[in-house]
Order: C-alpha cells, then sequence, then structure tokens
C-alpha cells in the first residue's frame, strides 16, 4: 500500500483532475472488490442453504457493493491511492 504522504511527491495537477482521478481511482477499487466479492460468493462448499433464494442473492449483491464502496473511499485495501499514485504522473501540471 502506498502512503498517503507518496502521493505529495506526485507531479502538481489541478485540483479538479487531481480529484476526478482519486474518484476514478476509487470507483476502479469498488469494482475490483465488488468482483472479487462476487467470486468468492460463487464457491460451492456443498452445503444447502437454509434461506436461499432470489432476495437473499440481491441483498447480498447490494451489501457486496455497498461495503465495496465504503472499503474504496476509505481506503481500507489501498488500491485506490496506489493507482492515484501510478497515474497521477500522467496528469499535465498547471500552467
Amino acid at each position: 500500500m502506498i502512503a498517503p504522504a507518496a502521493l505529495s511527491s506526485a507531479p502538481a495537477a489541478p485540483a479538479g483532475q487531481h480529484e476526478q482521478l482519486r474518484e476514478a481511482a476509487q470507483a476502479f477499487e469498488a469494482i475490483f472488490l465488488r468482483q472479487l466479492l462476487s467470486t468468492a460468493r460463487a464457491a460451492d462448499f456443498g452445503g444447502e442453504d437454509l434461506f436461499g433464494g432470489q432476495g437473499e442473492e440481491t441483498f447480498a449483491e447490494m451489501r457486496d457493493a455497498h461495503f465495496a464502496d465504503l472499503a474504496a473511499k476509505s481506503d481500507m485495501i489501498g488500491l485506490a491511492a496506489s493507482i492515484e499514485a501510478q497515474l497521477a504522473r500522467f496528469v499535465p501540471g498547471e500552467g
């Protein structure tokens, strides 16, 4: 995980572009986490679900999406910070 201090060494970018980059990196991390959780839930360990059904599947998807969004915005995993630091090199500086 790249420390927040590492982001300050990135080239200066207009505030709007830097914020857009941060949002895009967080969105990518959230998508990645949703896919990761979805794949993990698809594993079948041979047990029968007590409840199951379409309602439970929908709830699990919504719960996973919410968790992924929160994890990405709170830098819990750190993938967004790493992506942002790498891509910040390509954002043109001011003036």
